[in-house]
């Protein structure tokens, strides 16, 4: 499900105009990233947590040419879903 498809379920299941409902999502997505940029949990009860997690420095190859190089330490969005989305899918 893409951006569009969501925000027309929501706005059937709402009442809102697809146009509403789609700013509602910009809105939550732009929190969630402000919050992660700030370093902070994004906790949904039920649903899911999003949390900032760091990855160390290691040593990889390069695909192409098999030369040895070195990746830098990174921070990514993960993700563990809430057990009512576990119960969901099954």
């Amino acid at each position: 499900m893409r951006k569009p498809e969501l925000a027309a379920a929501i706005a059937d299941q709402t009442g809102l105009s697809r146009d509403k409902a789609s700013e509602v999502i910009t809105a939550f997505t732009d929190q969630v990233s402000a919050a992660a940029a700030r370093g902070e949990d994004i906790t949904l009860i039920g649903f899911g947590t999003f949390n900032i997690r760091s990855r160390e420095a290691r040593s990889g190859r390069n695909p192409q040419t098999g030369a040895a190089i070195q990746i830098p330490a990174s921070k990514t969005v993960g993700f563990k879903p809430g057990k009512a989305l576990k119960d969901a899918i099954g």
